[in-house]
């Protein structure tokens, strides 16, 4: 009998829902079979944790006395530049932003140990930062320079604001080149020597809901150790990509952009990153719900990692130039064994998304929801169907305006 999110909410707050991890489910059904599977589970509970660098967080400074006007100055936060542009004491800060003394690249591979996504992380953890700032003034605000510590007991508002995060599947990184490499797939060896994949395979939202038939702008989901909400679909969303008889996309698909306000948030889910040669970001966890809503539904959620397969390609060449070709197709079950073949080569593999912390979100979503202390929410607007003829456009390939 198909259900309904409000009735499941009603089983939450009575304390009678029925919810599993999105392993869990694998076997509970095994067991049990689809029918009463789908009959008697009402939500099942994914996780993901690893590098998202489209993420970000803005602020509202609060105003000092006499009042200062960021915007048109300059700002930085632990050294990290802040953009400022927004309005007087509201910033945005980047998780790839990085100090201007910063040698980047200069002696390569730099190392890149400090970033916008180290500062979220300290903010997310109750530390103090330091506010720098220069601003041209006005008569409304007088004040040219500010030197001073925050955290986020002290500003006004902290908002975790990540236009993309939780891609749907993803690319395994090798490299055919004869040197050694640095991208943000992490350090790859010539000549195939190994091969990076980053996704948490059959605990990864989107992954466990390949259709997008519960999860749209509105879901309340894990975001950071707090709760958070899908606001959008996410930048270079890309549903119409090949797909196996299962749902699942075989390359990088959908993406959700999500938000939710930091000081809820918990710095073991927040991490800020270095990446060896390319730069900083920050590990995010989410979690998503799941109602179980019909059979169909349940399906969906039931792909296990020898069901889900990503794409090999080369990130010497390939990836680089925007090439289209893959090496390969493996499963998530051969990238967990630690070793994949390819063109008969035994290659060894590494995860950059971190299953554990993934299986703990997954975990404490399904903890809050057996507590009563999360209620699922009805999407206001689906995201994009796999069929919506959405795709994605290279720079180069969008044409300019004709001069007038």
């Amino acid at each position: 009998m198909p259900k309904t999110v409000a009735e499941i909410n009603e089983r939450i707050k009575k304390g009678e829902a029925v919810v599993l991890t999105a392993e869990e489910v694998i076997e509970f059904a095994e067991k049990h079979g689809i029918e009463k599977t789908a009959r008697e589970v009402d939500v099942v509970t994914t996780g993901t944790f690893g590098p998202m660098c489209s993420s970000a967080a803005y602020f509202n400074l609060g105003h000092s006395k006499p009042r200062i006007k960021l915007g048109g100055g300059t700002a930085t936060l632990n050294g990290v530049p802040v953009y400022t542009g927004l309005a007087a004491v509201d910033v945005l800060l980047g998780a790839t932003a990085m100090p201007a003394d910063d040698p980047a690249n200069e002696v390569h591979p730099g190392k890149f140990s400090y970033g916008g996504g180290h500062v979220i992380e300290e903010l997310a953890a109750g530390k103090d930062v330091r506010l720098t700032a220069s601003a041209y003034g006005t008569d409304c605000y007088p004040r040219r320079g500010i030197d001073t510590v925050i955290n986020l007991k002290t500003i006004n508002e902290a908002v975790l604001f990540n236009p993309r995060n939780s891609y749907q599947n993803y690319n395994v990184a090798v490299n055919l080149s004869d040197k050694t490499i640095y991208t943000y797939m992490g350090t790859l060896k010539p000549g195939m020597a190994n091969a990076n994949y980053c996704s948490a395979g059959q605990l990864s939202p989107l992954l466990k809901d390949p259709l997008y038939k519960t999860i749209g702008i509105g879901s309340r989901i894990f975001l950071g150790g707090g709760i958070g909400y899908v606001a959008w679909q996410g930048t270079q969303f890309n549903p119409t990509v090949p797909r196996g008889e299962n749902g699942v996309p075989k390359r990088p698909a959908g993406t959700l952009a999500v938000i939710g306000d930091l000081k809820q948030m918990n710095a073991r889910f927040l991490k800020g990153m270095s990446f060896l040669g390319y730069g900083t970001t920050l590990g995010v966890g989410i979690g998503v719900p799941i109602p179980v809503l019909s059979e169909e539904i349940l399906r969906r959620a039931l792909a296990r990692d020898s069901e889900i397969f990503a794409p090999v390609v080369d990130y010497s060449s390939v990836y680089p130039n925007r090439g289209p070709e893959v090496i390969a197709e493996v499963s998530y079950a051969e990238l967990r064994s630690g070793f994949i073949t390819v063109n008969g080569r035994k290659i060894p593999t590494a995860s950059l998304s971190s299953l554990p912390r993934a299986r703990e979100i997954a975990g404490t979503l399904k903890d809050w929801i057996a507590r009563g202390s999360f209620l699922l929410t009805e999407p206001v607007s689906p995201l994009p169907a796999a069929d919506s003829g959405i795709t994605l456009k290279p720079l180069n390939d969008i044409a300019p305006k004709a001069a007038a």
